[in-house]
C-alpha cells in the first residue's frame, strides 16, 4: 500500500458514520449486507448512506455487488489487512511484525 492510499483509507474511516458502517460490514463478513439493511440498522436516510458508502467504496474499503434489484456491500478485509501491514511495517525494526508484542494496556 502506498502512503497516499493509507491516508485515503484512514481519512475515509475518520468519520463516525463511515466507521459505524464499516464495522457493521466487518461483523457481517464475508456475506455483507444490502444497502437497505445497513440504512435500517444504523438509522440513516438513503442519500446519507449512499454518500458514505461511495466514500468507502472509492478507497476500496467496501465493495458493492448487485444481487437482483438490491446492492449488497461487503467489507474488503484484504484492503484492511494491507492498511494494517502498512501501519506496522516498521514495527520492531522493520519487517518483523509477527514478533512484535503489543503491551496489554495498549490493546484497548
Amino acid at each position: 500500500m502506498t502512503k497516499a492510499g493509507a491516508v485515503d483509507a484512514l481519512g475515509a474511516l475518520a468519520q463516525q458514520t463511515r466507521l459505524d458502517i464499516f464495522r457493521l460490514l466487518v461483523r457481517h463478513a464475508p456475506k455483507g449486507l444490502p444497502a437497505g439493511t445497513i440504512a435500517h440498522r444504523l438509522k440513516l436516510p438513503g442519500p446519507t448512506l449512499s454518500f458514505h458508502l461511495n466514500v468507502l467504496a472509492a478507497t476500496d474499503l467496501v465493495r458493492p455487488h448487485r444481487n437482483g434489484r438490491s446492492i449488497v456491500y461487503t467489507a474488503n478485509l484484504g484492503r484492511v489487512q494491507l492498511l494494517a501491514n502498512f501501519l506496522m511495517e516498521n514495527c520492531c525494526g522493520g519487517g518483523r511484525t509477527a514478533g512484535c508484542r503489543i503491551p496489554r494496556s495498549e490493546k484497548q
